[in-house]
C-alpha cells in the first residue's frame, strides 16, 4: 500500500492506494502515531478512494487509529470507500463502527 500524507491545522488525511494488507497496518500506525503524539492534530480522515483491497490487519489497524484518536479527543473519518471496500466493512460488520463520507471535503466538513 501506498501513503501519502497531507498534514492540515486540526487534521490530517492519509492518502491509501492500492492493497492494505500484511505489514501495511503497521505503516499506517505509526503515520498516525507520529501526527497525533505530536499534539497538533486530533482527527484523521483516510482517503480510501484509491484503495483496492482490505485484509483483517488493516482493519485492525483502522479500529487502532479510530481508538487512538478518540482517546486524543479527535475523530476517524473515512472517505470515499470504494463498493468492494464498503463491502468488506459490512461483512465484517464494521461498517457501523465508523462514520464513512462520499469524499475528503464531506469527510473534513463533518469534523467542524
Amino acid at each position: 500500500m501506498k501513503l501519502t500524507c497531507e498534514d492540515q491545522e486540526q487534521f490530517s488525511v492519509l492518502h491509501l492506494k492500492g492493497e492494505f494488507a500484511d505489514d501495511d497496518g503497521e505503516k499506517l500506525r505509526q503515520a498516525v502515531r507520529e501526527r497525533l503524539d505530536a499534539g497538533t492534530v486530533h482527527d484523521i480522515v483516510l482517503d480510501m478512494a484509491e484503495l483496492q483491497f482490505i485484509d483483517s490487519q488493516g482493519l485492525e489497524a483502522m479500529l487502532w487509529v479510530q481508538e487512538n484518536c478518540t482517546e486524543k479527543l479527535g475523530q476517524l473519518r473515512l472517505a470515499a470507500c470504494p463498493e468492494n471496500i464498503t463491502t468488506i466493512l459490512q461483512l465484517t460488520r464494521l461498517a457501523d463502527q465508523f462514520a464513512r463520507h462520499d469524499d475528503v471535503e464531506a469527510a473534513i466538513r463533518s469534523l467542524a
